[in-house]
């Protein structure tokens, strides 16, 4: 089930992406609510929003139920992706570093690798596949970043 689980991943991260772009910036209620923390920096940042963890849940959701493995099975790892990727954003902000910037790694192993661990028994996954999966999904969202920006949909290939 390593295409299945990489497809649910992809789904899952880039939905928010394309239905940010779709909708130009409508419905953008952060998750956040614009709360600071001691250090002055946004808990996760303006680019995490409700909308996006709604849209990850529902997309995964419907993807999963087509690819077999059911509707509640997609919500989870789109749940667990949406966690993963708050987490990766709330380091990235006590790291300093803006919303967007570039962090190789923690950008992509969170939100790939704790859907996976949680759903490695549900998608038949073995711990080399898990690794596979993650480093596929890693090359995946690189490649899929620059290709965004020669297209000019998005300004930073990150």
């Amino acid at each position: 089930m390593i295409a299945q689980a990489l497809i649910l991943l992809l789904v899952a991260n880039g939905s928010p992406l394309l239905l940010r772009l779709t909708l130009r910036g409508r419905g953008d209620w952060a998750l956040d609510a614009g709360v600071h923390l001691r250090d002055g920096r946004r808990l996760f940042g303006a680019t995490k929003t409700w909308r996006g963890v709604a849209v990850a849940l529902g997309a995964s959701s419907a993807v999963s139920a087509l690819l077999g493995t059911g509707w509640l099975v997609g919500a989870g790892v789109g749940a667990l992706a949406m966690l993963g990727d708050l987490c990766s954003s709330f380091v990235k902000r006590r790291l300093r570093l803006a919303s967007g910037e570039r962090a190789l790694g923690l950008d992509q192993l969170p939100e790939s690798l704790l859907p996976l661990v949680v759903y490695r028994e549900t998608l038949a996954l073995t711990p080399a596949d898990i690794v596979v999966v993650a480093f596929a999904f890693l090359a995946t969202d690189l490649l899929l970043s620059r290709l965004l920006v020669w297209l000019g949909v998005r300004a930073h290939p990150f």
